[in-house]
């Protein structure tokens, strides 16, 4: 957002809408950029008129376009609020500060990307007051630095990389990516056992398990949502454990866990859904070992990134890389390449094809259930009939002892009316 100067006499401010605003709605802008000003005061301005972009009239929900220019009235700013807003920097410890540049493994004008540990939730909670948002404002250097926000998230429990958006405008760029599936992940695990198969798909739909209060997840085939996971078994030691890598197709809660609890071959020290079967003898950690090892992920195209690829690795956390070494796996055998072929992104010219084919196809279907009523409602309507002569009134019966005239139609015994012709 770029601001200029108003002038002495009306106090109007103008605002030329950046490229981190690009196509949000003109609502949405305020709360982003004047969140002093309400949705009502927001409202009121745009029905009569007082808000204009480029000069034109508009409404709450239009979407603005970079470089556009934005006009606001004076004032809207004492508009009473029934909660106090909050600061838009806490202050953090420099053992705090510490903590969070410690985390980071790649920083790219688009984004920041921290190697979790294990341990450290990623949001806060009931009861959760140290997480990864909360050190987010040790990225913050001055009034004009946004703050930077999730795009995704990792278990407690779970280490790895996890992906941190410097603006909006990234933000929403790397979650459509997420959203679409086009994001990349491969987890690496330890399991308990040595999977049968050595690589394959685990299909199984998720719900969240009554009584748990959606702390706990399990398989619902009738009315869980779909996940999948692909997996393939990197090594093995023996019968005991084997080193798996994961790639998750779906992004459902505790999905890795729950769908290798479910083949039987539950991550070691998981105890929520292995239970006790799910810890090691011996020099092997009772943590978890589950470590989001690699992250490949399409960059904004313009402005803030170079829109080539984000591909990150995250080194194992202590424990994990200890139990790999006590068990006898070599981590050179694996580079955490994901197992599904990329789906090249699709051009805007691709888009837009693609939007004109399904909305040729929804006008189709819609026509055919009007088509089959049409054809449903002709079959039902009465033949009409034949266009012609009118049928000649029937006679009284001739009197008994009286002749009928020649051509007077007989009537059939048993039937009503006559017959249309003389026999033969």
């Amino acid at each position: 957002m770029s601001e200029t100067p108003a002038t002495a006499t009306d106090n109007v401010r103008q605002f030329t809408v950046s490229e981190d605003d690009d196509g949000i709605r003109l609502d949405r802008w305020f709360k982003r950029n004047l969140p002093q000003i309400g949705f009502a005061t927001v409202s009121r301005w745009a029905r009569t008129g007082q808000i204009r972009v480029d000069g034109k009239r508009v409404k709450p929900e239009d979407r603005l376009e970079q470089g556009q220019v934005l006009r606001v009235p004076p004032g809207g700013e004492d508009a009473p609020t029934t909660k106090k807003a909050a600061p838009r920097v806490r202050t953090l410890s420099p053992e705090q500060i510490a903590e969070a540049k410690g985390m980071v493994i790649r920083e790219t004008p688009s984004a920041i990307v921290l190697n979790k540990p294990p341990g450290l939730a990623t949001q806060g909670g009931s009861k959760t007051t140290k997480h990864v948002d909360g050190l987010l404002d040790a990225f913050v250097t001055d009034e004009k630095t946004p703050r930077p926000r999730l795009v995704h998230r990792l278990d407690k429990d779970t280490s790895g990389v996890l992906l941190i958006a410097r603006t909006p405008g990234s933000a929403a760029s790397f979650s459509k990516r997420f959203a679409s599936r086009s994001a990349r992940k491969v987890y690496w695990a330890l399991v308990v056992g040595n999977p049968q198969l050595s690589e394959g798909v685990i299909d199984a739909p998720l719900a969240k398990q009554p009584g748990t209060g959606g702390e706990k997840m399990h398989i619902d085939e009738e009315n869980g949502a779909a996940a999948k996971t692909r997996y393939r078994v990197v090594d093995s030691a023996g019968q005991r454990a084997a080193w798996v890598e994961l790639e998750p197709l779906t992004g459902r809660t505790h999905q890795l866990r729950v769908h290798m609890a479910a083949i039987g071959h539950p991550i070691v020290g998981d105890g929520k859904y292995g239970g006790p079967d799910a810890f090691l003898t011996g020099a092997v950690s009772r943590k978890m070992h589950l470590h989001a090892r690699r992250l490949i992920i399409s960059e904004p195209k313009a402005g803030e990134g170079s829109g080539g690829k984000l591909d990150v690795t995250a080194e194992l956390p202590p424990h994990f890389a200890m139990s790999m070494e006590v068990l006898g796996f070599d981590q050179k055998l694996s580079d955490a390449m994901p197992l599904r072929e990329e789906t090249p992104e699709k051009t805007g010219e691709e888009k837009k094809q693609a939007a004109r084919r399904h909305f040729k196809q929804a006008r189709k279907e819609a026509r055919a259930p009007r088509r089959a009523r049409g054809d449903a409602n002709a079959q039902s309507k009465p033949k009409a009939k034949p266009q012609g002569k009118a049928k000649p009134k029937s006679k009284a019966p001739a009197r008994p002892g009286k002749p009928v005239k020649a051509g007077t139609p007989a009537k059939a015994p048993g039937l009503k009316g006559g017959t249309k012709g003389p026999r033969r």
